[in-house]
């Protein structure tokens, strides 16, 4: 199915021009202002000089193609297959989904009826290949064309209405082929020869003889489950208990084949055409429909821009965007083997409510340099194996050999030491001094060679420091080369609690 769209208004004669090489043409015009003999290319100079009192718009694509994203949201209500097809159109695969409308012509008249209604004006058919629908919406609006019928249906059709280049049509024209028929009457080789392969390929599909595949917009979801009013849902109440029986229709069908959610989408379908969508993810694939129904009410909970019914919604849609499959967990007698659900539980609901983006867990890597030695990463996509990430141990009598706060960045500071190449006695960080009292060291880091490529970074000799007041700093020095010793700089990368 293809359908056209552009937004209806009075009959004053109007136009919107763009700009082509340097001049402003029309680019679209009302029907108001075809009766006087417009037509896109025409140049606004002309057409003032024709009426000089015609409206004048300027083509705005950034907004044409917002409000061609609009309505595309608004038809995944009759199918989840929707494609652009840019400047105007949209191209609906909609196999196996009419019978739920009453048939292809019922079908057809509630999408162009409600599309009206919205303030749209409508060209649309259906047809057994998308680009002979959308051939049929420029020239026989309102068709629905039968399986193996798509050349009688084109055949009396204007070229134009195949959408070929402007020169190619040109070329048709004159040589004498006016007609889709006059051009299909030709032999391919010859059509071939002067226009191209490609303009050969889009010939047949729109003759049926050939298919291409849509490319949608959206993948689609996994699994699937929708509830349509016959009178539109305004209250969070009906809201809520519908997205719950939602839950439970979709885990049923999960469950039959071993899966679970990891990305929840609830879509809801406003009567003026506005469709909001709500995600939710989880970093464990989800099997209980309760765990659903709390992750959507956080979310709901904490919209910033909450939700609005407006004047009711008539389809709700939940769909589970991403499933992985569920595997059976071996479980001992031990009491604490439920705590890494429970963590992750907890996880997804903060997530819900503040963004997943916001929650991270740190993973010990296998290095030794100090600011490597974690990786902060989303909780949700990684809380497996936070649970049995390894850090290195050390026995309660044990002083910690690394600072609880690390800072992002070293920070300089200015050093006061006994002797040139010994630990300091004294230093002045963030215009604060600080006398030593008990100092430990040095543990020498030296840089990755491995890793360093052109780099030549310098080796690191580390202190544990306190000074009089009992504050514990982790201070460092830096000026041994590979080579040599260079001057010293001296260091705070962190803080003991």
């Amino acid at each position: 199915m293809s359908c056209t769209s552009g937004a209806q208004v009075d009959e004053t004669p109007c136009i919107v021009v763009a700009k082509d090489h340097n001049a402003l043409v029309i680019s679209a015009l009302n029907d108001a202002a075809t009766r006087l003999g417009f037509e896109p290319g025409l140049p606004l100079a002309n057409a003032r000089a024709i009426c000089p009192d015609i409206a004048v718009f300027d083509a705005d694509d950034v907004a044409d193609a917002q409000t061609l994203n609009a309505i595309a949201d608004w038809c995944d209500r009759f199918t989840p297959l929707v494609a652009l097809d840019p400047p105007h159109g949209l191209l609906l695969d909609i196999s196996g989904c009419a019978h739920l409308f009453g048939g292809e012509a019922a079908m057809l008249k509630t999408i162009c009826d409600a599309l009206r209604r919205q303030g749209f004006v409508v060209s649309a058919a259906i047809a057994g290949t998308a680009i002979c629908a959308r051939t049929l919406t420029r020239g026989r609006s309102g068709c629905v064309v039968a399986e193996g019928q798509e050349a009688a249906a084109v055949t009396a059709l204007p070229v134009f209405t195949l959408g070929a280049d402007d020169a190619i049509t040109r070329g048709l024209r004159r040589a004498g082929l006016k007609t889709i028929g006059d051009v299909a009457a030709r032999g391919r080789h010859e059509i071939a020869a002067r226009f191209g392969a490609e303009f050969v390929a889009l010939l047949e599909q729109a003759l049926g003889a050939r298919d291409a595949p849509i490319s949608p917009r959206k993948p689609l979801p996994d699994y699937i489950a929708e509830r349509r009013f016959a009178d539109p849902v305004a209250t969070d109440t009906v809201i809520v208990a519908t997205l719950s029986r939602l839950a439970q229709t979709l885990i049923a069908s999960m469950n039959r084949d071993g899966k679970g959610a990891r990305r929840l989408e609830a879509s809801f379908f406003r009567t003026d055409g506005a469709v909001r969508t709500i995600g939710v993810e989880t970093g464990l694939p989800v099997t209980r429909g309760d765990i659903i129904d709390r992750l959507f009410r956080e979310r709901l909970d904490a919209l910033a821009d909450p939700l609005d019914p407006g004047f009711g919604f008539d389809l709700i849609r939940l769909a589970a965007s991403r499933t992985d499959d569920v595997v059976a967990a071996q479980r001992d007698l031990d009491a604490h083997v439920h705590d890494s659900d429970e963590v992750a539980a907890l996880i997804d609901r903060i997530a819900a409510r503040i963004g997943g983006s916001r929650i991270v867990v740190h993973l010990p890597q296998d290095t030794h340099i100090p600011e490597r030695a974690m990786l902060a990463v989303p909780a949700q996509h990684h809380v497996a194996a936070a649970t049995v990430a390894a850090w290195p141990a050390r026995t309660e009598a044990e002083p910690p050999l690394r600072p609880l706060r690390l800072f992002a960045q070293p920070e300089p500071v200015e050093v006061l030491a006994d002797f040139p190449h010994g630990p300091p006695a004294a230093f002045r960080w963030r215009r604060a001094f600080h006398r030593l009292a008990l100092i430990e060291g040095p543990e020498r880091i030296a840089m990755e060679w491995w890793r360093l490529g052109d780099r030549d970074d310098l080796t690191r000799d580390y202190f544990r420091a306190e000074d009089s007041d009992g504050a514990r700093f982790w201070l460092y020095r830096e000026g041994i080369h590979r080579r040599e010793v260079v001057s010293f700089r001296w260091f705070l990368h962190g803080l003991f609690a």
